[in-house]
C-alpha cells in the first residue's frame, strides 16, 4: 500500500525505493498535502476519542495484551500515510501492530490468561517484524525484547514457532522482505572489537540527542499559536526543503542504505547523516506516524562509515574496514534508539551471515542500550509514552499493579463513631477486644481520624473526655483510586497499620490494613514469576 502510493505520487518504478530514485519536485506539493491530510485525521481523532491510541508495546505493558482493531487500524492506516507521502519514518510500527491486533482479537477469542495474551500478542508481533526482513531470529527477539520486555521461557516456543511461520508464510505468498545485502569484510581482531564497543558509546550519545530533540520540538510547536491541524503540514513543508536537497531523507531509507555502501565521500556521508537525522526528528515531532527501526539503521550504517574511516585514517593496527563499520553501527543505533541489542545483534547475523561481525555489533549494541538504559532510561516507543504522562520504561507487565487499587482491595465493613462522643460511649460501643480500630466521622458523616481501640482502655484515658484526643491519622487517608505501589509508599512515609480510604469529598468508603496490601504484592509477584517459567 505504501509503496503504492508512492508510485502514484512520485512515480517508484515496482522494483525501486524512494529514498534511492532520484530527486522529487512532487514533494514540494505531496509532503505538505500528506501532512494536511494527516493533521485534519488526528483532529477528527482527538474530537471522537478521550484516550490516546495504544501501540503493542503499551497494551503489553499496561493492558494484559488488550488492543482494539478500530485504533490499530488507524495506527496502520496513519503509519502508510506517512510512509507512502515520503515522510521520514518506518513501516515497521505498523507491521507491529498489526501483527499484534490480529493475535491479540485471536486471544480474545480464545479467551486466554493474562500472560497468555501477553506472550501471543508478543509472538504476532515478533511475526510480522520477522517476515519483514526474512529473519525469523530477528522476529523472535523483537517480541522478547520490545514487546514481551524479557526473554521468558514460557515464551519460547510460541514465539518461535510464530516467526518462522511468519517468514515461511510470506515466502510462500511470494513476499519480498527488506533483505540488506551486505558482505561483511575480514572479521575485526581484539583491537578492532574494543574500537567496535567505543561506536556504540557514540551511538548513544546519538540517539539520546535524536529522542530528546524530538521532544523539544513537540513542545515548541505545542507552544505556538498555530492550530494542531496545521503542524503537519508545516512539518511536510520542512521535510520538502530536506527533500530536495537529499531525496535520501524521503522515507524510510531502504534504497539510500544500500545507495550508500558504495564508495561515498566522506563530505556525502556527513551530510546524508545530518538531513536523514532532521527529516526523522521533523517527521516525528510535527505529527507524521511511524518508527525509527529503519531509520536508525540507516543512521546507523552513516555513523559506522564515517567512524571506521576515521579510524582507518589513523592508520590503527587492526582490522577495521567501511563496512564492518556500517554493519555496527546500525546495530548500535538501532539499539540505542528501539533498544533491543540482540534483535539488532541477529538482524546482523542473518544479514551477513558472519559471526564475526555478528559478535562485533553485539558488543557495540550492548553497551550503547546499557548507557542509554543507564543514564536516560528510555527507549524511542517509552520515552514517547513518558512525554504522555506514563511511567513505563519496557514493555514488562505493570498493569496488574496499576489494575490493583485501594478500592479493589479495601475492607468495607468498618467500625465508626462520631469524633464528638466520649471515651465512656466508646467503651461501651466497642467492648475491648471487639475492634482493633474505629474510624472517626465528623458531623457531615466526613472521615476525622481513626482511634487504636486500646487506648480508650488503658488507665490514663478519662472517659468524659472526647474519643478525638486519641485520634490518629486525620490528614492522612487514601484515594480509591490509587494503585498498590502508591498505596505502600503511603504506609512507609507515615508508619501507620492502618489508613481509611475517602472519596473527593472526603466520605469514607473503607479501610486498608498494612499487611494485607504487603501480603497480596508479595503474592501478585508470585504469580507473576510463575508466569515467567511457564508453572502458572
Amino acid at each position: 500500500l505504501a509503496h503504492a502510493l508512492q508510485t502514484a505520487f512520485y512515480g517508484v518504478a515496482a522494483g525501486e525505493r524512494l529514498s534511492s530514485s532520484g530527486p522529487h519536485w512532487e514533494v514540494l506539493f505531496w509532503l505538505p498535502a500528506g501532512g494536511l491530510i494527516l493533521g485534519v485525521l488526528a483532529e477528527v481523532l482527538r474530537r471522537r476519542r478521550s484516550q490516546p491510541l495504544v501501540d503493542v508495546v503499551e497494551a503489553n505493558a499496561l493492558h494484559g495484551g488488550r488492543l482494539g482493531l478500530a485504533e490499530s487500524a488507524i495506527v496502520c492506516l496513519q503509519t502508510v500515510l506517512s510512509n507512502g507521502f515520503g515522510a521520514s519514518v518506518g513501516l515497521e510500527a505498523a507491521y507491529a501492530q498489526a501483527g499484534g491486533v490480529i493475535a491479540s482479537a485471536a486471544g480474545a477469542q480464545l479467551r486466554l490468561r493474562r500472560a497468555d495474551l501477553r506472550v501471543l500478542v508478543g509472538a504476532g508481533a515478533g511475526a510480522a517484524i520477522g517476515a519483514a526482513f526474512g529473519a525469523p531470529l530477528t522476529g523472535a527477539f523483537y517480541a522478547f525484547e520490545i514487546v514481551i520486555g524479557a526473554y521468558t521461557p514460557a515464551a519460547l516456543a510460541p514465539v518461535a514457532a510464530a516467526c518462522l511461520a511468519g517468514v515461511l508464510s510470506a515466502k510462500a505468498m511470494g513476499g519480498l522482505p527488506y533483505s540488506i545485502t551486505v558482505q561483511a569484510q575480514p572479521a575485526p581482531d581484539a583491537l578492532a572489537y574494543l574500537l567496535y564497543a567505543a561506536l556504540g558509546l557514540l551511538c548513544a550519545l546519538f540517539g539520546v540527542a535524536m529522542m530528546q530533540a524530538v521532544a523539544l520540538i513537540e513542545r515548541w510547536m505545542r507552544r505556538a499559536p498555530l492550530p494542531a491541524m496545521t503542524r503537519p503540514a508545516i512539518g511536510g513543508v520542512l521535510l520538502a526543503a530536506l527533500a530536495l536537497g537529499s531525496p535520501q531523507t524521503l522515507s524510510s531509507g531502504h534504497g539510500a542504505l544500500h545507495a550508500d555502501l558504495v564508495d561515498v565521500t566522506v563530505m556525502a556521508l556527513a551530510s546524508i547523516l545530518v538531513l536523514k537525522a532532521a527529516a526523522s526528528i521533523i517527521s516525528l515531532a510535527f505529527g507524521f506516524r511511524g518508527g525509527l527501526f529503519f531509520a536508525s539503521l540507516f543512521l546507523g550504517s552513516l555513523m559506522g562509515q564515517l567512524y571506521a574511516r576515521g579510524l582507518l585514517a589513523l592508520n590503527l593496527p587492526a582490522e577495521i574496514t567501511a563496512t564492518n563499520g556500517a554493519l555496527v553501527g546500525m546495530g548500535a543505533l538501532a539499539a540505542a534508539i528501539v533498544g533491543g541489542p540482540m534483535t539488532m545483534s541477529f538482524l546482523v547475523l542473518e544479514t551477513t551471515r558472519d559471526f564475526g561481525v555478528a559478535v562485533a555489533t553485539l558488543a557495540a549494541a550492548l553497551l550503547a542500550s546499557t548507557v542509554v538504559r543507564e543514564r536516560f532510561g528510555y527507549s524511542f516507543s517509552t520515552w514517547r509514552l513518558h512525554l504522555r504522562g506514563e511511567t513505563i520504561r519496557s514493555a514488562r507487565d505493570i498493569g496488574w499493579a496499576r489494575s490493583l487499587t485501594a478500592g479493589r482491595m479495601m475492607r468495607q465493613d468498618t467500625a465508626t463513631i462520631a469524633e464528638g462522643a466520649t471515651i465512656e460511649e466508646f467503651r461501651r460501643r466497642f467492648p475491648l477486644g471487639s475492634a482493633t480500630r474505629v474510624i472517626l466521622l465528623d458531623k457531615s458523616d466526613r472521615y476525622a481520624g481513626l482511634v487504636v481501640a486500646a487506648q480508650a482502655f488503658e488507665d490514663s484515658a478519662k472517659r468524659e473526655a472526647a474519643v478525638s484526643d486519641l485520634r490518629q491519622s486525620h490528614d492522612v487517608s487514601l484515594r480509591p483510586d490509587m494503585n498498590i505501589e502508591q498505596v505502600m509508599r503511603v504506609f512507609d512515609a507515615h508508619g501507620v497499620e492502618e489508613l481509611a480510604v475517602v472519596d473527593d469529598a472526603g466520605q469514607l468508603l473503607g479501610v486498608l490494613a498494612e499487611n494485607y496490601v504487603t501480603r497480596r504484592y508479595a503474592r501478585e509477584l508470585e504469580k507473576r514469576q510463575r508466569e515467567v517459567f511457564g508453572e502458572a
